[in-house]
């Protein structure tokens, strides 16, 4: 650890010792009504200041691959990371320290004190809709990184909230839902995700999650105690996910705060409970010295001391670093790097080479103030060379907004939309200059209970001309005009009860509308909000934009592919959409939408130069594989995406990723698929055996094992040494030596994993228990020191328990490529 970081540690120690007498002191000077009142937030993101103790207000906000801010609002834009599955694939708690840093740097700058993140749910199946949120399906990796990130947010002085607290690992039903594990695998798997980041880097908050775990809540769970505060010491906030706390019997349990506010389940009821005698005061006494120790934390209570950053980092050279890192090189056919000298003709290729996904959709998006698409990137490092762009498949779903630069506002005659909430006789309650034609209000000021109508209006100035189809997606009733004629009216209304689903993947409704270059349409949105209560009177979401136009998808195809045949090398970029994966819902198939497995084999036959890449946060099917000269995976890259992109195809940097996930060759292969809850109820009845656990025990064989990937370089593991005896308890250092035999430098993951076949308990075939990524010069040797603690070769069974014996450790690059071993007898 950083000495500054360590020093910092050391005095926040101390002075949370001393200030220990002014939180109580602070505590004896509220009411009753003003402790009950400070367990509910204020608003969306905010906790109730208090002026005579000296408590302003949290700010809270959303991560957890950026910090939003208060408000989603593109002209106060946020740093835009890398996905948490491409900071997993680095491998490497140091890239995740740092990112975590920058995160709290961001969140500074913003005035946030606590960021939502990070996710550390587990990959249980692939179809989870949010895993491009969360970094893997092994518990050890898991715990490993979010520690790591914990700390580089808290080092900052910011809050840091791991979540969702907990086996909230699919999205289907979430409000509802009841996940049935037995304790053994909550404790081994789901609880072993969290513990770390607890334990160690002691988080300033822990996030509750919306689902059932064996028949209650987790708002009202048992398992908020223990472990969480019991057995690993939590002493921070329990914040619950916003409106998963439902009834005030949430509040005998060991929830601390409810949010959104200010209406709760809590407030007047739980003053009446306490009055009568049916909750102990001292149990709300409790929940309040956690939010004044966080405030002291954090700086928003009077007197506590002023943090400066201990990690500063430059926010946009880490985004291009991490998606470096985390891209993996899992085929490569004597194709890359490619030689910038040599290149003349290049073809990109791909609705996502040039509409890249940056970010994954629902809570965690954030508003960049730019995004590098892998095409801006690979022109950009390629000045020389002529860079054709080919469609070749419509992966779009939905509307894309209107480009900023062919925007007038009607109002200042600059660039943009004007926006205007309205009363029911027109006039106008706020307005509001903006840049672009997606808005989300979920906080801040705009007054959308008191409005009765929502307008959105500018010019649109087209520079080419094309038919396309104009809409609008929202929640509820609109109307649309275009040179002040109706274009398209709708009510859009979702199906099913997840409002987080319906809130940023509303319905569509569009109409043609034929546009001329260089001739100006006034555009003109009105959205009623007279009918709006609950949620949707506090929160609005609406986009205004075009969809696909009908096109000839044999023709794109073709179009593509003589590009390529035109082309010395070829770039593809495959991937998913916004309806894909996205906060909300869970994925229905693992196949890449459209026509885009037509587009790589159309491709891949014109020109046999042809890499890949795969811009997706979760693992997709690739039935080409074998065919193409390398592929690349690059998740959501973040805002530098591009640039990363052509970093490693170029040779600029190596690609530094492994896999944190299996994926799957077929989707019928896959052990552990489903996430619909039959009668409420998803079991998790495969137990302790998910991602390559699974795999092993099933014996199907994936397209790639956990752990997967490679470089530009071979980097050998060719020796091993570790103690041959442990006590329970105890971590031993397991000393791996590599060697680079080639002429670039290069990075390894070396993992070890162990195996005890003659176990008397039920366990995985083998199983991750401890990893480290080294870099090592060309033609030169290093040695790497994993620490494997022995409790990862315990067994839950009531506690922690350590059968005696011999067990197997396997070292190696992947789940199955496991070239060296070692033994240590574990005493009883």
């Amino acid at each position: 650890m950083n000495p500054a970081s360590s020093t910092r540690t050391d005095t926040m120690t101390d002075t949370t010792a001393r200030t220990d007498s002014r939180l109580t002191d602070a505590l004896a000077a509220l009411s009753l009504e003003q402790k009950v009142q400070l367990l509910t937030g204020r608003d969306f993101w905010n906790t109730w200041p208090i002026e005579e103790i000296g408590l302003r207000r949290i700010l809270v906000s959303d991560g957890p691959s950026g910090v939003r801010g208060e408000v989603w609002d593109e002209r106060d834009p946020s740093l835009n990371l890398p996905s948490a599955t491409a900071l997993a694939s680095a491998w490497d708690p140091d890239i995740a320290r740092r990112y975590g840093a920058a995160a709290a740097v961001e969140a500074r700058r913003k005035g946030v004190d606590v960021v939502l993140g990070p996710t550390i749910n587990l990959h249980r199946s692939p179809l989870g809709g949010r895993h491009f949120e969360a970094f893997s399906e092994d518990p050890v990796l898991t715990a490993e990184l979010a520690a790591a990130y914990v700390t580089g947010v808290q080092d900052n002085g910011v809050g840091a909230t791991p979540k969702h607290y907990v086996a909230n690992d699919f999205e289907t039903d979430r409000f509802t839902v009841d996940v049935r594990a037995d304790e053994r695998t909550l404790r081994e798997l789901y609880l072993l995700a969290f513990e770390k980041a607890v334990t160690e880097a002691r988080a300033w908050l822990v996030m509750s999650a919306y689902n059932g775990i064996n028949g209650a809540t987790a708002t009202e769970n048992d398992l908020l105690e223990t472990p969480l505060n019991s057995e690993w010491g939590f002493d921070g906030v329990v914040v619950s996910d916003w409106t998963a706390v439902r009834s005030l019997e949430s509040a005998r349990s060991s929830q601390d705060l409810v949010m959104p506010g200010p209406v709760g389940p809590w407030g007047d009821a739980l003053v009446e409970a306490v009055r009568t005698g049916a909750i102990d005061e001292s149990v709300v006494d409790r929940k309040v010295l956690r939010i004044l120790t966080l405030a002291q934390r954090v700086g928003a209570l009077e007197g506590s001391p002023a943090i400066d950053p201990v990690w500063v980092e430059d926010g946009v050279a880490l985004a291009r670093e991490a998606a470096v890192e985390g891209t993996v090189l899992l085929e490569n056919r004597d194709e890359l790097p490619w030689d910038a000298t040599s290149l003349r003709k290049v073809a990109v290729i791909g609705n996502n080479a040039a509409a890249a996904r940056t970010q994954g959709g629902g809570s965690a998006t954030v508003l960049p103030e730019y995004t590098v698409s892998p095409l801006d990137g690979v022109r950009a490092a390629l000045p020389d060379a002529e860079v054709s762009y080919s469609l070749g498949a419509v992966v779009q779903d939905g509307l894309v907004e209107l480009p900023l630069a062919e925007l007038t506002n009607p109002v200042t005659g600059g660039p943009g939309l004007r926006a205007r909430f309205l009363t029911a006789d027109g006039a106008e309650l706020f307005g509001e200059d903006r840049r672009k034609s997606v808005l989300v209000y979920f906080g801040g000021d705009a007054p959308i209970a008191a409005a009765a109508t929502y307008e959105l209006t500018a010019r649109w100035t087209p520079t080419e001309s094309q038919t396309v189809r104009l809409g609008f997606a929202l929640i509820g009733a609109a109307q649309l005009y275009v040179d002040g004629e109706l274009l398209v009216e709708s009510d859009l209304q979702p199906s099913g009860t997840d409002l987080g689903a319906a809130f940023m993947n509303p319905l569509t409704a569009s109409a043609e509308v034929e546009l001329v270059a260089g001739k100006p349409v006034d555009v003109r949105l009105v959205h009623d909000l007279s009918a709006k209560e609950g949620f949707a009177a506090h929160a609005l979401f609406l986009q205004l934009g075009t969809e696909p136009a009908e096109v000839d998808e044999d023709a794109l195809i073709a179009e593509a592919a003589e590009a390529a045949e035109a082309a010395d090398v070829v770039l593809v970029v495959v991937g998913t959409n916004s309806i894909v994966e996205s906060e909300g819902y869970d994925r229905e198939s693992l196949s890449l939408p459209g026509r885009q497995d037509d587009l790589v084999r159309a491709v891949v036959a014109a020109n046999p130069r042809t890499v890949v890449l795969v811009n997706a946060g979760a693992p997709v099917l690739l039935p080409w594989r074998d065919d193409v000269a390398a592929l690349l995976l690059g998740w959501f890259g973040g805002q530098e995406f591009g640039n990363a992109v052509a970093d490693v195809l170029l040779g600029v940097a190596e690609p530094g990723g492994r896999l944190p996930t299996t994926w799957p060759a077929a989707e019928a292969d896959v052990p552990v698929l489903s996430c619909t809850p039959v009668d409420g109820v998803v079991e998790y009845t495969e137990g302790i055996h998910i991602g390559y656990r699974a795999w092993l025990r099933s014996g199907a064989t994936p397209a790639y094992w956990f752990g997967s990937g490679q470089g530009y370089t071979c980097v050998e593991l060719t020796g091993v040494e570790a103690p041959s005896r442990a006590r329970p308890g105890e971590i031993v250092t397991v000393s791996v030596e590599v060697a680079n035999r080639g002429e670039r430098d290069g990075k390894q993951v070396v993992q070890v994993y162990a195996e005890k076949p003659d176990s008397t308990v039920d366990r995985p075939v083998r199983w991750l228990v401890g990893s480290a990524p080294v870099r090592v010069p060309a033609g030169q040797t290093a040695q790497v020191e994993v620490a494997v603690p022995t409790r990862y070769l315990a067994h839950w069974a009531g506690g922690w328990q350590y059968e005696p014996g011999v067990y197997r450790l396997r070292v190696g690059t992947t789940a199955v490529e496991l070239p060296l071993e070692t033994t240590l007898e574990v005493s009883a």
